[in-house]
């Protein structure tokens, strides 16, 4: 009887310890894939931080030039051809 008591009991055992261990195991996985998002999230900061940087400069560039045109216009209406 103490044999059997005994065997269930190692049984019990080595049951829980497989769980702590599997539970262990999938919050080293979890840990993981946190670590991996995290910095998958800040390269795409640092990527959508440059891409605004370069549209601020095409911006600027593209009003710049749009401004000389107007004035190049103005100058065309102000003189008109006879």
């Amino acid at each position: 009887m103490i044999e059997v008591i005994a065997a269930v009991a190692g049984a019990s055992i080595s049951v829980a310890a497989m769980g702590a261990m599997g539970f262990s195991r999938r919050s080293d996985e979890a840990r993981e894939a946190v670590i991996r998002l995290t910095s998958a999230v800040e390269h795409i900061a640092t990527q959508l931080e440059v891409m605004h940087v370069d549209i601020k400069e095409t911006n600027r560039e593209t009003f710049q030039r749009l401004g000389s045109v107007e004035h190049r216009v103005t100058k065309l209406e102000a003189h008109p051809r006879s």
